[in-house]
C-alpha cells in the first residue's frame, strides 16, 4: 500500500487564512505564511493553498502570498483559484508552486485540463471537485461552491482523467467544517472511477476520521482546514495514530 499523505489547506481570503462551515460562515484562521512553514515544520507530506473568491471575483492568484509561502516551506504545494489559461499556471509555477488546482475554468472549458497537462505535464494538473450530494446524486458546484451545475460528479472526473488530469482534490459540500467525517460514499466512488490519485476533502473532525476514510475508500491523501488551524489535532499526533492502526504513512 502506497504510503497516505496528510495536506493541511489554506483557504485564502483578503490576504488571510479562513475557514468556513458548508462553504459560508466564515472566520479568520491566521497568517498563512506563519501557518504553512508550521505544518511543514509539524510533518505535513504536502499543502494546498486556495484563494476562494479569487473566482468569484474574477482576479487571478495573489501571486505576491504564494511567492511567500512557497519560501517558507519545503512540501509540494498546490495552488488554486482564478486560474483559467497557460499563463497563470505559468506564473504560478514561477511564484514557486508545484502544482496547480483547477476547477471553475476546466467546467467552463474542458479542454484547459489537456492544454495545461500538455504543457506542463499531468502530474501538475490536480482537479479540484466541489461536489454536492442533491437527491441521490452528487454533483459538481463552480464559482466557489456558489454556482450548481448539472455535471454528475463521477463522469467529470472519468472525463477529467481521460483529458490528462494527473490528481482530483474532492471536496464534499455537505461535509465541508462540519467535523462529522468524510464523505465516504463518494470518495469511494470517485477512488474506484479513476486510476488517478484522490485527496479527500470535508469533514475532518477526529484522527478517527482519518482513519476511517483511509481504510474504507481509495483516497491516497486526506486534507483538512480548521481542525489543524485551531489546533484541535495535530499533524504528529495524527500520524502517530495512523501508524498505530497500521495505515502506512509518511
Amino acid at each position: 500500500m502506497l504510503k497516505k499523505r496528510i495536506i493541511p489547506c489554506l483557504d485564502i481570503r483578503e490576504g488571510r487564512t479562513v475557514k468556513g462551515i458548508n462553504f459560508t460562515n466564515i472566520r479568520d484562521a491566521g497568517d498563512p505564511v506563519e501557518l504553512a512553514a508550521e505544518y511543514a515544520k509539524q510533518g505535513a507530506d504536502e499543502l494546498v493553498f486556495l484563494d476562494i473568491t479569487a473566482t468569484i471575483e474574477k482576479r487571478k492568484t495573489i501571486l505576491a502570498l504564494v511567492e511567500k509561502v512557497a519560501a517558507a516551506i519545503n512540501i509540494p504545494f498546490t495552488v488554486g483559484g482564478g486560474i483559467s489559461s497557460i499563463e497563470d499556471v505559468s506564473a504560478i509555477l514561477h511564484a514557486g508552486a508545484d502544482k496547480v488546482g483547477i476547477n471553475s475554468s476546466a467546467v467552463e472549458n474542458p479542454r484547459l485540463i489537456s492544454d495545461l497537462a500538455d504543457r506542463f505535464g499531468s502530474q501538475c494538473v490536480v482537479l479540484a471537485v466541489d461536489t454536492r450530494k442533491v437527491g441521490d446524486e452528487w454533483l459538481v458546484y463552480v464559482k466557489g461552491g456558489t454556482l450548481a451545475t448539472t455535471i454528475k460528479t463521477i463522469e467529470w472526473v472519468k472525463q477529467a482523467e481521460r483529458r490528462g488530469a494527473g490528481e482530483v482534490l474532492l471536496t464534499s459540500m455537505n461535509h465541508d467544517g462540519t467535523k462529522q467525517g468524510f464523505a465516504l460514499e463518494i470518495t469511494r466512488r470517485v477512488s474506484e472511477s479513476v486510476n488517478l490519485p484522490i485527496i479527500a476533502s470535508g469533514g475532518a473532525g477526529s484522527y478517527d476520521d482519518f482513519r476511517r476514510v483511509f481504510k474504507e475508500t481509495g483516497a491516497g491523501g486526506a486534507l483538512a482546514a480548521s481542525v489543524f488551524h485551531y489546533g484541535e489535532l495535530t499533524i504528529p499526533g495524527l500520524k502517530a495514530y495512523l501508524k498505530q492502526k497500521n495505515i502506512p504513512v509518511r
